[in-house]
């Protein structure tokens, strides 16, 4: 018969993310008897709450005896209160991860196979290590179109979906990402809902890049909504601009992405199941994902776009949502900020007609808003770019954003980076390329998307001339180090932007 240990819970006040991890002394009675050692899992229970949990081992002076020390987000899963005592005992047998190997071999999976591995890690069954594998088992092109289909199902039967009060028409729009400063969703659905359609948009943080769009919109509203909120600002305001992870939407997802992100991995089958997880749980039946492509962008070729359009609209089909697939210009960045707050400041100045704001930014925002209206009301992609174009010009797009982040708790002072670097062109000349890859990675390295405030403001984009006087780019970091840190990669990575000499120079 399994034997059950009590421990005593000690919060060790270590932040393992969402990782579960309990510590244990080198010379616990309880590892010797069992067997247990580093990276053993374990069930670890308190009243009526249980997890399963990676077993760290400390010095025997780290912990007092007849004591288990327990990781930030272990306590707060089993509601730990102090005093309380845990139960230790060996984990179950999960018996899917046989399933993940069978992948790792190359062989497919069915329906039942894959829901079975969704459901145990939305259980929080698997290990970090273990969600690593099944993902890199599913990266590249590794998932067929049945297994495609069948991970997106089985992600949204694992969460909660929103519910209209019987509307039949529910819209969206998702970039796949790739392209620094290409915040156009929350233009879009600014537009898209001042024209009376009804978008419910939630959003997930950055996977590989500098900023999601729930980081540009923590840095201006509050996206922490619960159920009930997102569906009073829906019912108010006709759209929302919410974090998906708050709402047990496809919970599975906000798993795999940590994961994604530490990984700097977002594979084909994973990023399709994941969009559209997220879509159909919100409710949405109509979509538009916009697919950039470029050099140093995700997607490099247009073969490559056509097959994920093609993986897209079919996935969307088998799932019952509408699915239009609308491929862009990926070869540079978009708008000139790079980073949650400096996004947020290019969307503000689109929605306010400023002078400075971003020419391509609101181009492209119009686009994709047209194939929304286009979606909405049968009217042509051309007669819905100019309605779009006019809902932005007359204003009504910016009264529309206020209405949202008033509803969803009001409009934040944008946070100021701590320090600022400003960074001249190299030499005078025309800017020919910016490699989308690099740029992206020295917001991040200055702190993006964590540190809202953090990330790059370009003072020229592809085209335009440059003087080896004046910024080619503003650095923002929240710490010296950060900064530092940012310079040195700049420094060996000059080529992220190409500039050519004017021939009368």
């Amino acid at each position: 018969m399994q034997q059950n240990y009590q421990l005593k819970a000690v919060d060790m006040g270590i932040d393992t993310h969402q990782e579960l991890v309990i510590y244990m002394r080198e010379d616990s009675p309880v590892c010797r008897a069992e067997g247990f050692t580093a990276s053993t899992r374990v069930a670890v229970s308190n009243r009526d709450r249980q997890v399963v949990a990676t077993i760290n081992v400390v010095s025997s002076h780290s912990l007092v005896a007849g004591t288990v020390g327990l990781s930030c987000i272990a306590l707060r899963r089993l509601n730990i209160h102090p005093g309380d005592k845990v139960c230790i005992s060996h984990a179950p047998v999960v018996k899917s991860l046989s399933l993940v190997r069978k992948k790792i071999f190359g062989h497919g999976l069915n329906d039942e196979e894959i829901e079975t591995i969704v459901s145990d890690i939305s259980a929080y069954q698997y290990s970090d290590i273990e969600i690593a594998s099944f993902l890199s088992a599913c990266a590249g092109s590794r998932l067929n179109l049945d297994e495609i289909i069948g991970l997106t199902k089985a992600m949204v039967a694992c969460g909660k979906k929103l519910n209209w009060n019987g509307k039949q028409r529910i819209f969206d729009k998702h970039c796949i990402g790739g392209v620094p400063g290409n915040r156009t969703t929350p233009l879009v659905v600014s537009i898209a809902s001042a024209a009376g359609l009804t978008i419910p948009k939630t959003s997930s943080r950055a996977i590989t890049s500098p900023a999601g769009t729930a980081d540009t919109m923590e840095a201006i509203t509050n996206v922490n909504l619960k159920m009930s909120e997102i569906q009073q600002v829906v019912e108010e305001t006709g759209a929302c601009l919410a974090w998906g992870g708050a709402v047990n939407l496809s919970p599975a997802d906000d798993i795999l992405i940590r994961i994604e992100r530490a990984l700097e991995l977002d594979g084909e089958g994973q990023l399709i199941a994941s969009v559209l997880s997220k879509k159909i749980a919100a409710g949405s039946t109509h979509a538009v994902i916009d697919i950039p492509v470029g050099k140093t962008a995700k997607i490099r070729s247009s073969v490559e776009a056509d097959r994920l359009s093609s993986l897209f609209t079919r996935v969307g089909q088998a799932c019952g949502i509408y699915v239009r697939c609308v491929i862009t210009d990926g070869s540079h960045p978009v708008g000139q900020g790079i980073g949650p707050v400096e996004e947020a400041r290019d969307i503000i100045d689109v929605l306010k007609g400023s002078p400075k704001a971003s020419i391509e930014l609101r181009e492209r925002a119009v686009l994709l808003a047209g194939h929304l209206l286009d979606l909405a009301e049968n009217c042509g992609l051309n007669e819905g770019m100019i309605k779009a174009d006019a809902l932005l010009a007359s204003g009504a797009a910016w009264r529309q954003f206020n209405l949202i982040i008033q509803a969803q708790g009001g409009m934040k002072v944008l946070p100021r980076a701590n320090y600022i670097h400003s960074e001249n062109a190299p030499k005078s000349g025309v800017l020919k390329v910016i490699d989308n890859r690099k740029l992206a990675r020295l917001a991040k390295l200055a702190g993006a998307p964590f540190s809202l405030s953090s990330g790059i403001r370009l003072h020229a984009n592809i085209g335009d001339s440059v003087d080896s006087d004046k910024p080619l780019f503003s650095l923002f970091s929240e710490t010296r180090g950060e900064r530092d840190y940012a310079l040195t990669f700049f420094n060996r990575n000059l080529d992220m932007f190409v500039i050519e000499t004017n021939p009368q120079d």
